[in-house]
C-alpha cells in the first residue's frame, strides 16, 4: 500500500496556488491509487523546536562518534521523528510558494532540523555522502508571482532560488525521481491567477494519471 505525505509550506492555506496545485495531482492520483495512505505535514500548524545547543551538541557528538548526554540524546530524538515523516512515505508531495527568490522560512527551518548524518544521510570514507530517503519519489508544486520561465523578457529567472534548492536538498537526501509542478503569475490580476491555476492543475491531474 502506497504511503503519500504531503507537506505543506504556506501559510495561505485553502487561498493558496501551490497548495491548490498539490491538491489537484494528489485527488488524480488517489483516483487511482485508492488505498494510498495519505498523511499531511502542515508546517504552519507544527511547532518546530529550535536548533539548539543540545541538537548541536548531539550533532557533533554523533560525528565524533561520541556518546550523547540525555538532554542530547532527546534533541535528536526530537529531529528523528520530525525525518520519520520523510522515511515513511513512499511518494512526498511538496506544495511551496516563492517568498524573497527563496523558499518560506518553515520550510528552511525543517530542512535545518532532519538534514543530518545518520537521520537523513550518512557520511563514510569509503563511499562519502549518501543520502538515505532511497526509492522514493517526489512532487514539488512550485508558486510564483511572476513570470519565472526561461522565454520570460523580465530577469526574475535570474532570482530564482526557490526550485533549485529545493531539488539540490532532495537529490542530497536521496530522493532521485522529482517532479516539478509551476503556477506563476499569481500577483498579476485575478484573471491571469485563475488561469494559471487551471492549467497547473490540469498539468497536476496528467501527471498523476502517469505516475505509478
Amino acid at each position: 500500500m502506497p504511503r503519500l505525505l504531503h507537506i505543506q509550506c504556506s501559510p495561505r492555506k485553502d487561498r493558496s496556488a501551490s497548495q491548490q496545485v498539490a491538491l489537484g495531482f494528489i485527488d488524480r492520483y488517489l483516483s487511482h491509487h485508492p488505498h494510498c495512505q495519505v498523511s499531511t505535514l502542515d508546517l504552519w500548524d507544527l511547532d518546530l523546536p529550535e536548533f539548539g545547543q543540545h541538537a548541536m551538541d548531539a550533532k557533533y557528538a554523533g560525528l565524533q562518534g561520541l556518546a550523547l548526554t540525555p538532554p542530547q540524546q532527546d534533541a535528536w530524538n526530537t529531529l528523528k521523528a520530525l525525518a520519520a515523516h520523510l522515511h515513511n512515505a513512499d511518494l512526498l508531495v511538496l506544495s511551496v510558494p516563492l517568498w524573497n527568490y527563496s523558499i518560506p522560512y518553515k520550510l528552511k527551518h525543517f530542512i535545518d532540523l532532519v538534514s543530518q548524518k545518520d537521520i537523513l544521510f550518512s557520511f563514510t570514507a569509503e563511499h562519502g555522502l549518501q543520502g538515505l530517503l532511497q526509492h522514493k519519489t517526489a512532487v514539488v508544486a512550485y508558486a510564483r508571482g511572476l513570470d519565472f520561465s526561461p522565454q520570460s523578457d523580465t530577469p526574475a529567472q535570474r532570482y530564482d532560488f526557490q526550485k533549485p534548492y529545493v531539488e539540490a536538498w532532495l537529490g542530497f537526501v536521496g530522493v532521485k525521481e522529482v517532479h516539478a509542478l509551476i503556477v506563476e503569475k499569481t500577483i498579476l490580476g485575478n484573471e491571469v491567477d485563475q488561469n494559471a491555476r487551471r492549467e497547473a492543475v490540469q498539468r497536476a491531474r496528467e501527471l498523476a494519471d502517469h505516475l505509478k
